[in-house]
């Protein structure tokens, strides 16, 4: 299980700023992952103290008490069962392309499979191949990459600004490296399945460690 969100510190843009390996170590080893656990300051320990292990099944809502009815009301008639639908369930559809302007940009164009609800989902799911290009939504610096986080599979995370981070889980194989800067359009993963059930990506934007709905901001409708 990830760690509880309240073991880790507050999240903050200074969060956000990685911390130079020990001589002779490398970011892989075990220093690293108990740096990690202790949530010291990785840009990935502020995704999860924020929102947890997407993915997470929501708690079950308590049964409300049943109502006795008055004694000189009369019990209600039950409405007639509705006919089944013949309708089949909407697919997902495929999102336009980002505006010119927009800051941010799709990282893929595939069905959306998952909508940001600020609860259970901090971003969107995005459906595709195996394999597919996944590109940097915006120009940024590579802050972290690695898959110590529980429930992102390989995860890659990307510093736009003191105010802005983007994060890119589930992927196959990553194409940068951490301190790497990155244009907007550029790729930097390939789609994959790690940690997860199917092929998709975990897309997320944060402004300053809390996370926004991203769809505003690929749409240009948000900056």
């Amino acid at each position: 299980m990830p760690p509880s969100p309240s073991s880790l510190p507050p999240s903050s843009s200074r969060a956000l700023k990685t911390r130079p390996a020990a001589a002779g170590s490398t970011l892989d080893d075990a220093p690293r992952r108990h740096w990690l656990a202790r949530g010291a300051g990785l840009a990935g320990a502020v995704l999860l103290a924020a929102c947890g292990t997407p993915g997470s099944a929501p708690a079950p809502a308590p049964s409300p008490a049943p109502e006795r009815p008055s004694p000189r009301s009369r019990p209600a008639t039950p409405p007639a069962p509705a006919a089944p639908s013949s309708k089949r369930p909407a697919r997902p559809s495929i999102p336009a392309p980002s505006p010119a302007d927009s800051r941010f940009a799709w990282p893929v164009l595939g069905p959306v499979l998952d909508d940001f609800d600020g609860n259970q989902n901090k971003g969107v799911d995005i459906g595709g191949r195996m394999g597919d290009s996944i590109l940097a939504s915006a120009d940024g610096v590579v802050v972290f990459v690695g898959s110590e986080l529980r429930g992102y599979g390989q995860l890659l995370i990307l510093k736009h600004d003191e105010t802005f981070i983007s994060a890119y889980a589930h992927v196959s194989r990553i194409l940068v490296k951490e301190k790497d800067e990155v244009r907007k359009g550029q790729k930097i993963a390939e789609m994959g399945d790690s940690g997860t059930d199917r092929v998709k990506l975990h897309f997320e934007i944060r402004r300053q460690g809390e996370a926004v709905d991203p769809q505003p901001y690929l749409e240009g409708r948000a900056r």
